[in-house]
């Protein structure tokens, strides 16, 4: 006999008796909202089960709870100073009145009641709940944490003369800096806030600031490729590089050796981006580059990356092995780091422990122990991990495998029930395999502790204005399109150009190779095979080259040919 449904709790059973759900889905949905962590309202919605506005209404019934339309508000009237962004997300539920010793907080989900204490915790206010649709819920709080961020960048204005928010962060132990006897010079100020905001604008990943005998040169790396953007006066050099050695808390008086920093740069009330900043002594002063660190980029999920369907399977299949090695390869500025921080969000659970090694730390992740390698007192890769391998880990991530001994010990630690992430730099899978085993890592030690080898390259998305070039069948073929897929038409695009993008492209498009290493590729490594023997076993398991998956970014439309053939050296 069937259960009752009145086992099932709360707003499901409501649910069950309203005839809105089966008995059975409704367990089904319960379940996999608590595997995924992911509110039962908002499961039921996102998976097309039942109507949110169903739901409200049932929900608004079963537990007297007011139900509001919320696309009635002022977003400007909204209390924005009381809660942040992170707690808006992670509850799903925003302020929408604040009166007296009352906060009116907005929720899809009447049975969220942690939710509702973590905002009474953090504003100290009484909270009463009012019931909203889910997707009127969702709409509306991405438009008003959208709008807050829109706001924080238009107080900062285009002027030239923008003041901005600062926040030093020193991880170097550099020497320590009187800001009062600092550079302030404000043409000087200006000039650099402008590049920041306008790197910021422009999406730009790389800020390059140039000494020359005679020139001084300014220039963003933009989807991947460098463009000069300013050349102020050569007399600047020493204060402009005074200036950001400063905001870095670098020591100004040291010129003679390379200085690492960082800068953080509050943009808005619910937004903040990174700046990891390096000095080095050229012939005519000192070089800075600025690395742009965007914590959302960690963020994203694995559908934003752009991996195929069967390499997203493989990618989160290796993700949730209990132990063994998941490595990234590729040359820098390849997106390594963000495929792996997407990994570590995924798995980034109270049940987990997971402990970083990164050189530097490039985005802060709540509810990981990162822990920045520094080599000046003795902190290297092998010595962090040995640490780790003391602090009861689940998952380890180590920023890079340079040395026999980091990979010695990262192989010992995934053959002993972790799960061990890291990098390395090499053009493909199979090379990954020959490169680990020329720094003298034992083969059968090499063969029982890799899982998956994912090797990317990140090349420029074609903007909207693309156009189709008309390229014969034998030229396709000649490019390494298969007759299969020529059979499907398809067209080829390329860039045109247009005012919102930069030579046709805009934004940027990863493409993978990932390489499951199964029994046949082991028994290639135990044989000490070379990279082309892997290769060719690859191939005939199904794993596709890298340049192959550039081809089907070709198909989609994704990019251009000559940009796959610019990032993957062709084929």
């Amino acid at each position: 006999m069937a259960a009752n449904p009145i086992q099932l709790s709360g707003l499901a059973r409501r649910l069950v008796e309203d005839d809105l759900l089966k008995e059975d889905v409704a367990r089904e949905a319960t379940e996999e909202a608590r595997k995924t962590r992911v509110p039962f309202v908002t499961h039921l919605v996102q998976n097309n089960i039942v109507d949110s506005k169903a739901i409200a209404t049932s929900a608004s019934e079963e537990f007297g709870t007011p139900l509001l339309d919320i696309t009635a508000l002022d977003p400007d009237a909204i209390p924005n100073d009381l809660v942040d962004e992170k707690l808006i997300r992670s509850n799903h539920a925003i302020p929408v009145f604040h009166r007296g010793n009352r906060l009116f907080v907005a929720v899809s989900d009447p049975t969220n009641r942690t939710g509702l204490d973590e905002i009474k915790f953090q504003t100290g206010i009484s909270t009463e709940e009012v019931l909203v649709d889910e997707n009127k819920l969702a709409a509306f709080i991405e438009s008003f944490l959208q709008s807050q961020e829109d706001d924080g960048m238009g107080d900062l204005g285009d002027e030239d003369d923008v003041d901005l928010d600062m926040e030093t962060v020193d991880d170097t132990g550099g020497g320590d800096v009187d800001e009062t006897t600092a550079i302030d010079d404000t043409p000087v100020v200006r000039f650099i806030n402008k590049m920041l905001m306008d790197a910021i604008r422009s999406n730009a990943s790389d800020l390059h600031f140039e000494p020359f005998e005679k020139a001084y040169r300014v220039r963003f790396r933009t989807d991947g490729v460098l463009q000069e953007i300013a050349r102020p006066p050569v007399n600047l050099a020493p204060r402009i590089s005074a200036r950001l050695k400063v905001m870095s808390k670098m020591d100004i008086s040291e010129r003679r050796v390379p200085q690492d920093g960082r800068i953080k740069l509050k943009i808005s009330k619910t937004k903040s981006i990174d700046f990891r900043v390096n000095t080095l002594p050229v012939l005519f002063g000192e070089k800075l580059v600025l690395r742009i660190l965007d914590p959302s980029s960690a963020k994203m999920g694995i559908d934003a990356l752009g991996y195929e369907e069967d390499q997203k399977e493989l990618y989160m299949e290796a993700l949730y092995k209990p132990q063994g090695m998941f490595l990234v390869t590729g040359p820098t500025g390849s997106g390594k780091t963000v495929s792996l921080y997407t990994g570590l969000n995924i798995l980034n659970t109270a049940e987990l422990n997971i402990s970083t090694a990164e050189d530097p730390v490039e985005i802060n992740l709540e509810g990981i122990n990162q822990c920045p390698v520094n080599a000046k007192v003795g902190l290297d890769f092998s010595e962090a991990l040995r640490s780790f391998l003391r602090q009861d880990p689940d998952i380890i991530m180590v920023g890079e495998i340079r040395d026999l001994e980091t990979a010695s010990i990262s192989v010992k630690a995934a053959q002993t029930g972790h799960m061990v992430m890291s990098t390395l730099h090499t053009n493909s899978a199979p090379e990954t395999l020959t490169r680990l085993r020329n720094m003298g890592v034992a083969a059968f030690n090499l063969a029982t502790s890799v899982n998956l080898i994912v090797a990317q390259r990140l090349g420029r998305r074609l903007c909207s204005c693309k156009e189709k070039l008309e390229v014969p069948d034998s030229a396709l073929l000649e490019a390494g399109f298969t007759e299969a897929q020529l059979a499907e038409p398809f067209d080829v695009l390329g860039p045109k150009g247009c005012e919102k993008c930069s030579g046709g492209y805009k934004g940027r498009v990863g493409v993978y190779e990932t390489m499951k290493v199964t029994a046949e590729i082991r028994k290639i490594i135990m044989e000490d095979g070379n990279a082309l023997q892997i290769g060719e076993v690859s191939a005939r398991e199904g794993f596709g080259t890298i340049y192959e998956s550039g081809l089907r970014k070709v198909i989609a439309g994704a990019t251009s040919l000559e940009e796959v053939n610019r990032v993957t050296s062709g084929h």
